[in-house]
């Protein structure tokens, strides 16, 4: 029930209407029997700033931050934790006394499933497919598991080599290289885990994969597929990946623990991961 007490959380994006974001969160906060609700906000480009603003005065307690804000909100904000700086986005918001500080739970969202896992990480060798703002996130991942290796693929050379750059001075600096797509079919058979940063698969092409049939033909048994896609479930890239005897790991791990690292960042208290797992596999009509 709203009251007048009742205190908001949120997420801004543009557009919004997509983001599950309120489905987890909002089945937590009831399970947890607490005053608050999480809200979607549309917010443009041109009205960042005001929106910002405009929270603080309605005291806003924290909200999640998604396309295309994750970098043009950085300098609204009065401090950025090191993760954040390092992966140069921020999808969480918080309120201190100093005002809004901005961290990155992508990061400790993506390694979560693959903590779980028995691996010699520091012998692991990763490819990244694409290197956007995702990819920068499952870099710092891979820092943070102590890879050995990550090989970071893409289509457009500048963009590359802009990516490989803005790396250099990191503290997640790993021994990080950027090849052009046409590498895939040397690339693969290398690779420990191999993951899709790209939205290629996603509704409404959920046919589509980042790897034609004979790139997918160069994967190895046991390696460690993952797809930052959560629906379809699984993608096409996936089910070519446990054709060949590979291990497939979707999206929607990754959404549900960054979410819950950011809850439990706004609560100050332990949040049921389980419940928000369970409200969006019954969102998605999964198993």
């Amino acid at each position: 029930m709203i009251t007048g007490q009742t205190k908001l959380l949120g997420v801004i994006g543009y557009p919004i209407a997509h983001s599950l974001s309120p489905v987890m969160h909002n089945a937590a906060i009831a399970h947890l029997g607490l005053d608050y609700v999480y809200l979607p906000f549309s917010i443009q480009p041109t009205e960042l700033k005001r929106a910002i603003d405009g929270f603080e005065a309605i005291g806003l307690q924290g909200f999640s931050v998604t396309i295309p804000h994750k970098q043009t909100v950085m300098p609204l904000l009065q401090s950025i934790a090191a993760i954040a700086q390092a992966v140069g986005a921020v999808n969480t918001i918080y309120r201190t006394e100093q005002g809004w500080e901005g961290t990155n739970t992508d990061v400790a969202g993506f390694i979560s499933p693959l903590t779980q896992m028995q691996r010699n990480w520091q012998h692991t060798t990763a490819v990244v497919l694409g290197n956007g703002g995702a990819a920068r996130a499952v870099v710092a991942g891979c820092a943070q598991l102590g890879c050995a290796q990550v090989r970071v693929v893409g289509r457009n050379p500048q963009k590359l080599q802009s990516f490989l750059a803005s790396w250099v001075d990191s503290p997640l600096a790993v021994n990080l290289s950027v090849h052009p797509w046409q590498e895939l079919p040397q690339l693969i058979p290398q690779a420990d885990l191999l993951v899709n940063t790209t939205p290629i698969g996603m509704n409404p092409h959920p046919t589509a994969s980042p790897l034609s049939d004979s790139d997918a033909a160069h994967l190895q048994p046991g390696t460690i597929t993952y797809d930052l896609i959560y629906t379809p479930n699984p993608t096409q890239f996936l089910q070519q990946a446990q054709t060949q005897g590979a291990i497939a790991i979707d999206g929607l791990e990754m959404l549900v623990q960054q979410g819950a690292v950011a809850l439990q960042q706004w609560l100050q208290q332990s949040v049921p991961v389980d419940v928000m797992r369970q409200a969006l596999k019954q969102h998605l009509k999964l198993p």
